[in-house]
Parts: C-alpha cells; structure tokens; sequence
C-alpha cells in the first residue's frame, strides 16, 4: 500500500506541520482511549464501591469522580485536534491535486482530449479528487489514532495480565485479534473491482449530464425531454447498484469483527472465572480489550477508504501518467515576430496509426500569402492547419516557419505568432471585456476597445446596459451567433500576429453579420500569412493561393481561375455549392 501513495507523498509536505500536530493529537487520544478507559474501571470506580475501603467524605467521592470527565477531556480535545487538523491538511493536498490535475490539462495534446469524454474528465477532477482527499485524511485520521488505541490498550491487558494469577490470561485475551483479519482482507478484495466500477459510473453520470445541459435547444427542438430522462434514468440505476455492492461489503465488516470480539470476550470471561481473576481485573481486562477490538474494526474501515482511495488514483493517473508529447525542446531556438513563410514538407499525419489523414504533404506558403484550404469532408484541410500551431504533431515530415521548424521553437513563441478564429469560438462566462483581452492579455482598454472597433462589435457592445463589463454567459450563450463572431474577430485584431488561420468564419451567420465580419476579415488579413478552412466557396475567390486536398493529399494548387479552368474535383465542389446556393 505505501509504494501505492509513495509518489503522491510530496503533496504531505507543505502540511507537515499540521499533520504533525495531528499525530501527536492522535497519540494522546489513543493513550487517553486505550489506557484510560480500563484505568477508570480498575482504579477509580473500586475506590468508591468497595465496601471494605475506608468510608469517604462528599468531597473525596466528588475528587475522584472529576477523574473520569477529566480522561474525557484530554480524549475529547485531542480528538478534536486529530480531526481538524486533519481536515485542514486534507482540504489543502485536495487543492494541490486538483490544481495539478488542472494544469496537466491544460498541457495534453488535443488528441489525448479527444480520445476522453468531458463529463468523465469532470468526474475525475471533482469526484475522484474528492474520493483520494478522503482516503488520505480518514487514512493520516484514524491511522493515528486507532493504533495508538490498539497499542495502548493491548500494553494495558499485557500490564494487567502480568499483575494477575494466571499470566496466560494475556494470550487467551490476545488470540482473538489476528482473526480479525480474515474479514478485513476478504472485504477489500471485493472492494477494490467494485470501487474502481463505482467511479467509472459516476464518469459516465456526470456525462450524460453535461451532454443534456450541452444540447438543451436539440433536446427540446426535438422533443427528446422523455428520452434524455430514461437515459440518465438508466446511468443513475446502474451507479447506484454498484453503489449498493458497495455499501454491502463496506457495511458487512463491522458486525463481523464485533462478532468475533464476542467470542474473544466469552473466551476470556471463561478462562477468568477458572484462573480466579477478580472482578474489577475482569472488568478492566474486557475494557481494555473491548477498546483494542474498536480500532480493529476501524482500521478495517480504512482499509476500505484505501481501496476506493486506490481506484479513484487508478482514474486520475490516466491523466497524470499521459505523457506531454506537445512540449518545449530541450534547447529552443529565440523566435521573435515571424514573417509569416509556412513551409510543410514531406509531411504524414493520422489520429489512428493505420488510418493516415495527410500523407507526404508538401507545400510553400509565402509571407502575405491568402490561402485557402478546399476538399471534401474529411480530406485532411482542418488537420493541415492545426498542425501550424502544433495542436498535434505530425509523424514524419518537417513543417517550418521562416525556416525554423516549429519543433524547434517554444511553444509560447510559435503560438504568439498566430492568431485563430474558429467556426464556433469560445467565449468563457466572464465579461465582455475581458474575452476581448484573451487576445492579448497586457492590453490595455484603449487597444481592446479599437480592435472591437475594426471587428465592428464596438457598437453593440455599447448598447449592452453594462457595455465592456457585460457578463456574455456560459459559452456566450447571451450573445448571437454574429455578436460572438465578431468578439472573435476583435480578438485576433487585437493579438495582431502575423500568422492567421479562419476556419470559415462567416458560416451560419444571418447576412448583415456575415457582411460585418467580411467587412473586418477584408481589413485583418492585410499584411498577414492567412489559412482559410473553407467550407463555403464563396469566401475563398479571391485568395491568392488555393490547396485543394482529397483523401489526405494535395491534389491541386493555384488560384481560383486556374482550379477552375483545369482541375476537375475543383470545379466539381464548386459548381456543386453553387448549384445549391441557387
């Protein structure tokens, strides 16, 4: 088990304080538990009860019982530090997990993200996270202090034993214990599948959430309300049967162990009444051992937290434990602002090994140039441009910027070097402003405020009651398609790089929009190296330079006239499109 958590030690160390303070709480619960507990039963309660003692005044009663609130005291107060101190070490390694895990996010290649979906990756940031913080605090809580109860009241029976006719009693007291074992292990073995199903289910749940909150509009537009209920309906049933299969073993252990006590206790009591124990020894003997078989059954309680620890580690290192394939070189080249040159050579790429999306694909784009990338569905355009910035990387093959391979670059350089809008962009539940500041964060409000102006979103932005402090919603789920278009066009106004990549920026907008933004695009590739992703023909007539790509190869180059009058899959996509726009 230790080699188990042995890597995630180092997230103990910035609350070795604490948990410091913890342990020694621990160990004094655990004396005060284990040792005085029975001390009460054979030194206190005597005294006042023995009829042969001497006879006691009111004051001397009231002294001696204050003994046992006292012992009550010390274990109730360190009991309490235990715990809290426990707590609070605990909800710090919980954010350090999380935040590494956050960060390891941010870091794996889009083809790990891809391959994951997001409810489950939720699910392991929050529930898992939740169930490891759970596992180290109950393990450094009642690790502590059950022990300390354990060791102090077995030394006690041992004391008590040595002092008594019949030294023996001590093994007859003891032999019990290590049958406690038995359920301990057998309940942990069937934990440890169940567990490790149990949050893999809560992933799939906390998936088919995400996914209806996701497509609130379809489910609606297409009357599947009912649908969406019986699915989530039947993820919910098969979490909570394994949930159950869980509580069934977990809750199975302790009247186990409490039944095998039992016959610890009537072996004793037994064996006391013939070796002549008197009774209060009897009595402090079955109270000390009554306190070793408690921590027993805790610790098996642990053992449970442990497996389901171990599963939820099991879930999070399929994101610690995946490599970053996409990083910095070990000695990277000084890259200021690029001219814009892209070159691919030789260049092979495929998401699956056996399934290549581009194959040897060479070309030159000079600096300036407007390039559009047309082809069927599928034919490797998208994939072309998410290889500039290295979203992925490509398998064989050189790629270069100005003659610098990307690999090369750090990927800081390379990337403040391109600007990006999308099809669909992405707006975060913040303000107006400061999606607009994404672009470049060290902006100040007069250039955010003119790259809205160039994308022709200053005007209603304005408009807003709150203006530039406008919370725009989850996705920018407030603002129109066009209106969030044109954020995304101000943002790349802003970033200003020299390197643009439009993946058909002008898709599904309403016409007044679509002329906005054509209006801002016409003003913002000025200068630059632009890859226009072009779903719509009509958009790409007047780049200077076209890719035409089918299954994964460039097929044809040149311009709009020259596809046209000699490239047949050219001619044919466009002749298509235009048929259907008419």
């Amino acid at each position: 088990m230790f080699r188990r958590f042995k890597p995630y030690l180092p997230y103990l160390r910035p609350v070795r304080g604490t948990l410091a303070g913890a342990l020694t709480a621990g160990i004094i619960f655990g004396a005060a538990n284990g040792i005085g507990v029975p001390y009460i039963i054979k030194h206190v309660f005597p005294r006042v009860f023995d009829t042969n003692a001497v006879p006691m005044t009111t004051w001397q009663i009231v002294a001696i019982a204050m003994e046992l609130p006292l012992v009550f005291v010390v274990r109730g107060l360190a009991g309490y530090l235990n715990t809290y101190l426990i707590q609070v070490a605990g909800v710090r390694i919980l954010e350090a997990i999380r935040l590494d895990y956050f960060r390891k996010l941010q870091v794996l290649p889009l083809s790990f993200l891809q391959r994951q979906t997001t409810g489950d990756l939720i699910s392991r940031g929050l529930a898992d996270t939740n169930q490891l913080q759970t596992t180290l605090t109950t393990v450094a809580n009642d690790g502590m202090k059950q022990p300390a109860t354990l060791l102090c009241a077995l030394g006690y029976v041992l004391y008590l034993a040595s002092h008594e006719k019949g030294s023996a009693l001590m093994v007859a007291c003891m032999a019990i214990v290590p049958l406690c074992v038995f359920p301990v292990r057998y309940v942990g073995k069937k934990l440890v599948k169940r567990a490790y199903q149990m949050q893999a289910q809560m992933g799939s749940v906390t998936n088919s959430l995400s996914e209806n909150l996701g497509a609130a509009k379809e489910v609606r537009a297409f009357g599947l309300e009912e649908r969406q209920a019986q699915a989530f309906s039947k993820e919910t049933s098969a979490l909570i049967a394994i949930q159950l299969k869980v509580a069934k073993y977990a809750q199975a252990l302790a009247p186990s162990i409490e039944i095998i006590s039992a016959f610890g206790i009537a072996v004793v009591f037994v064996y006391a009444k013939f070796a002549g124990v008197t009774w209060d020894s009897f009595l402090a003997i079955v109270g000390a051992l009554f306190m070793s078989y408690d921590p027993v059954k805790k610790l098996g309680a642990i053992n449970n937290d442990i497996k389901r620890g171990e599963a939820a580690l099991d879930r999070l290192e399929v994101v610690f434990n995946e490599p970053v394939t996409i990083r910095d070189p070990d000695r990277p080249v000084d890259f200021g602002r690029a001219r814009g040159n892209i070159s691919f050579r030789d260049v092979t790429f495929a998401y699956k090994s056996d399934e290549p999306v581009l194959t040897n694909v060479s070309a030159e784009i000079p600096a300036g140039t407007v390039c559009a990338l047309v082809g069927p569905s599928g034919a490797g355009k998208t994939t072309f441009a998410n290889l500039v910035p290295r979203f992925f990387d490509a398998e064989s093959g050189r790629i270069t910027i100005d003659g610098v391979s990307i690999r090369d670059m750090r990927l800081s350089d390379l990337r403040r070097n391109i600007a990006l809008v999308s099809q669909d962009p992405m707006l975060f539940n913040d303000t107006v402003y400061n999606n607009l500041l994404l672009g470049r964060l060290d902006a100040t409000p007069e250039e955010v405020r003119a790259a809205a102006v160039q994308a022709h979103a200053d005007e209603f932005i304005r408009a807003f009651d709150k203006g530039y402090d406008t919370i725009v919603g989850e996705r920018g789920a407030r603002l129109s398609g066009g209106q969030r278009q044109r954020l995304a066009v101000a943002r790349a106004f802003l970033r200003n790089a020299p390197i643009l990549i439009l993946d058909e920026a002008t898709s599904a907008l309403d016409s007044q929009s679509e002329q906005m933004i054509q209006d801002a695009l016409r003003k913002l590739v000025v200068g630059k190296t632009v890859l226009i992703i072009a779903h719509r023909f009509s958009t790409i007539r007047d780049a200077s330079m076209i890719l035409v790509f089918d299954k994964g190869l460039i097929v044809a180059r040149g311009n709009h006239s020259e596809l046209y009058a000699g490239e047949g899959l050219y001619r044919t996509l466009y002749d298509r499109q235009r048929t259907e726009a008419s």
